[in-house]
């Protein structure tokens, strides 16, 4: 928990470039970036933003299980079907806000009893703090879906056919034939679940973010 009113979101590039920027000063030669779910559409809209810009140290990037378009991805993480997941995330939240109330004043923590989805919590919440207009203006200034045609680093986008929070905005086909972009949707491995087994403990999402990084792509 940070000292200040502002939180995290999936739209934060500033505090992702902060950290870029003190890695090169301490003398990396080499960086590739990687993301999750929300912070798999972070990265990509970072890649998207600094585009020719981007340091030259920065060679690749990779991002599984992203909510390309936050707007339609909320919708369908908060269908009846993912309400499980959706409480357990949408419980987190209203914990994080109660806890940093204790610290800051000016947060109001009134209105946790009344949020029944995420785009009420952002849009209470997450919007205002972080000086968007609603929930919407944030999903549509944030969506990397807006940012990756910009994209100047070979880039891998991997999406499971069977992630249950992800729209069909998530699985773009019009971007098959950039230069720079890659996109992968496996028939399964969920939201961020790539599993194997009897490989030590690891990933296959780690072992493909790995073999993309040292290939030659």
């Amino acid at each position: 928990m940070n000292r200040k009113i502002r939180f995290y979101h999936s739209g934060a590039t500033d505090d992702l470039d902060l950290i870029v920027n003190h890695s090169i000063s301490k003398g990396y030669t080499e960086i590739n970036l990687i993301g999750f779910s929300l912070g798999g559409n972070l990265t990509l809209k970072y890649l998207g933003e600094k585009a020719s810009a981007l340091d030259p140290i920065i060679r690749k990037g990779v991002a599984f299980s992203v909510p390309l378009n936050l707007h339609t991805s909320c919708i369908e993480i908060s269908k009846p079907s993912n309400w499980v997941y959706n409480k357990r995330f949408l419980n987190s939240l209203k914990e994080k806000i109660l806890n940093k109330s204790k610290q800051i004043s000016e947060l109001d923590p009134g209105a946790i009893p009344l949020i029944k989805s995420l785009l009420e919590f952002d849009n209470i919440y997450t919007a205002p703090i972080h000086g968007f207009r609603d929930a919407i203006d944030y999903y549509e200034q944030c969506s990397s879906i807006k940012f990756i045609e910009s994209i100047e680093r070979p880039t891998l986008v991997v999406n499971a056919l069977n992630d249950p929070f992800l729209s069909g905005d998530c699985y773009p086909s019009h971007f098959q034939n950039h230069k720079y972009l890659k996109f992968e949707f496996p028939e399964r491995g969920g939201h961020v679940g790539f599993a194997l087994f009897n490989q030590n403990g690891l990933y296959w999402s780690e072992l493909r973010a790995l073999q993309f990084i040292q290939s030659n792509q």
